[in-house]
Parts: C-alpha cells; sequence; structure tokens
C-alpha cells in the first residue's frame, strides 16, 4: 500500500495494489502499521460506517464542530468525486479544497482530518461509501456547509441529480463563520 500526501497538510491518500485473476481480486482496504507509517493512530478508529448512494446523488459538505473528526473514507464499490475543504484556522491552506476520485476497481482511501468538511459526489449507480471515524457521533455538533457555495467554487463533475433536505438548504461558508469558530482544531 502506497502513502500519498498532498496539499492540504494532514490529508492523506492510501493506495493498495489489489492482486488481481481469472476469479476478481483482493485488496487489503487498512493497515495498522501503514496508518502508524502515515502518522495516524489505527486505535484511534471507534466507528465503521457505509452509505450507499445513487449516481449523481452530492452528500456534504459535512463537518463536526467541537475537536472536529477524523475520518477515512473508501468507495468500496462504484466510484465517488470526493471532495475536502480545509477549515481549520491558522491552516497555510485555509477554505482550499481538493478532489479525489475514489473507487471500488481501485480501493483507494482518504484521510480527513478533523477540522476539514467533506462531501461528495457518486459517478456510478450505485456508489457505497465506507467510512472509519475516529469519535462516537453526536448530532449536535453536525454542520453543513452548501455544497454550491460560491466562495468554494467546487466543480461537480456531473449535474447534482439528488441530495439530502439538509445539503439543500445549508447556508454558505460565509454565513457559518461565527458556527466554524467552534471547531476546536487549529493549525499553529
Amino acid at each position: 500500500m502506497q502513502i500519498g500526501t498532498t496539499a492540504i497538510p494532514g490529508v492523506v491518500t492510501f493506495t493498495p495494489q489489489p492482486v488481481y485473476d481469472a476469479r476478481g481480486f483482493f485488496s487489503r482496504t487498512f493497515d495498522a502499521e501503514i496508518a502508524r507509517q502515515a502518522g495516524l493512530d489505527p486505535t484511534a478508529f471507534v466507528q465503521d460506517s457505509l452509505s450507499r448512494s445513487a449516481y449523481g446523488v452530492v452528500r456534504g459538505l459535512h463537518i463536526r464542530l467541537g475537536a472536529g473528526e477524523g475520518k477515512l473514507v473508501r468507495c468500496s464499490s462504484g466510484a465517488i468525486f470526493d471532495v475536502v475543504v480545509d477549515l481549520r484556522q491558522g491552516s497555510p491552506t485555509y477554505r482550499s479544497w481538493l478532489s479525489f476520485e475514489l473507487s471500488g476497481d481501485r480501493q483507494n482511501s482518504v484521510f480527513i482530518p478533523p477540522g476539514c468538511a467533506h462531501g461528495f459526489q457518486a459517478l456510478t449507480a450505485p456508489a457505497d461509501i465506507s467510512y472509519r471515524i475516529d469519535r462516537a457521533h453526536d448530532p449536535s455538533e453536525d454542520l453543513t456547509i452548501a455544497y454550491d457555495d460560491d466562495e468554494l467554487a467546487i466543480a461537480w463533475p456531473l449535474p447534482v441529480m439528488l441530495t439530502s433536505f439538509n445539503d439543500r438548504v445549508a447556508p454558505p461558508l460565509s454565513a457559518l463563520t461565527d458556527r466554524l469558530g467552534r471547531v476546536a482544531v487549529r493549525v499553529a
């Protein structure tokens, strides 16, 4: 498995080397020692979750207030356009975003550190997304930012077919400055 760094500090990619044969493939999707080499504590993950999305669906942009939430995201089946937005005060890449294509064929994943917002668009029908999360969910800490925020100008690759109600009515980043101040994650 290869570890990759990105333009946003703390956002790390993992690219496994699937072994293919006539039956299909086998791929290691998580390795504690590789996580340690990337600077992550593999024992910090306390929840695994899965979402399934239809073609064109956008989920996000979501962030956790308080201590934030680190998560390892992988598209286990299908493909997604995955987006990470750095909202850590003091970060040299504050308010910038990166995108990745995660796919079930490659089994690649991305670690999203606390203080970064996350969203994705399903490029296939369906797309199954696996999350390994480092904190128990607390709905009172959930914050959603408009996926079509003009300031961020995320270039979603497909027309947005469907979102949740909360994602559809989420305010832009500029309207959330006070609430984002409650994200305890800072970069020195």
